[in-house]
């Protein structure tokens, strides 16, 4: 059995898709693109597809991964190019690598934010953030299955920044660019979350929702303090390609060989 590991993106109108969607679409194109799927055992078989910490419905994402089982062997690239295709665009599958270690999920420990805050000024919102992070806790509050939960937003947060407004931007208003990198944690701490906490903090409330993209996720290294790629150990894991014909005969020709 063959396991792929793919990194897919929730882009435009595509961000509102909820996982449930994303999932039938998925499996619509594996049939389209006859991917040799293994299968689940029991009475209704699935295809064995694992996801790994999905996004929440309504946030653009350019780090979304998951992993399948095949039956037959195939060529990563290949296989990625048929599936992107038989996705709507919006739903892109960027990258695709031959799964040659374990604990895809263990890997995914952080997250790179970014929220883009229309109608907030910039200096507004850098005041914001320095509150933010001068607190020793941030309580916010979230509506669960059981009812209001009250928890920390800021011990999560590794880092908040407010950034200078995009260039693009400077005729249609304020806007605010915040990035942020968050732990993976129980409860997990979300962008929507953390502006809860700004609120709290410094009365920041954007006049419209803000439009919440996730950049990266990966293992938080914390020397570098940044969030790594979390297929790079499988890329690293493959062997190294096989001598050419050519190369092999030139090393193993025995010294003055050829000459005159």
């Amino acid at each position: 059995m063959q396991r792929i590991r793919l990194r897919y993106t929730k882009r435009g109108r595509l961000r509102f898709t909820s996982h449930r969607d994303f999932q039938r679409a998925f499996e619509r194109a594996l049939r389209r693109s006859e991917v040799p799927m293994a299968y689940s055992a029991g009475f209704t078989p699935h295809p064995k597809v694992s996801y790994a910490n999905a996004a929440p419905t309504g946030t653009g994402s350019e780090a979304e991964f998951l992993e399948i089982a095949l039956t037959e062997h195939r060529d990563p690239a290949v296989l990625r190019e048929q599936l992107d295709a038989s996705l709507p665009d919006g739903l892109d599958i960027v990258d695709a690598v031959e799964a040659r270690t374990s604990g895809l999920a263990d890997r995914l420990t952080a997250s790179v934010w970014e929220l883009r805050l229309d109608g907030v000024d910039p200096a507004d919102a850098a005041g914001a953030v320095a509150a933010f992070n001068g607190a020793g806790t941030v309580e916010v509050q979230r509506r669960a299955k059981n009812g209001v939960r009250t928890f920390d937003a800021r011990a999560a947060v590794v880092d908040l920044q407010a950034l200078d407004s995009r260039p693009d931007r400077s005729g249609d208003g304020p806007c605010a660019i915040l990035r942020l990198v968050v732990r993976h944690v129980t409860p997990a701490v979300r962008p929507d979350d953390v502006l809860s906490g700004l609120r709290v903090v410094a009365d920041l409330a954007p006049p419209v929702p803000a439009a919440v993209t996730r950049l990266a996720q990966g293992l938080f290294d914390e020397e570098s303090g940044t969030v790594t790629d979390p297929l790079a150990p499988d890329r690293e894991a493959a062997p190294a390609a096989p001598p050419t014909a050519a190369g092999t005969a030139v090393a193993t020709a025995p010294e003055g060989a050829g000459s005159a």
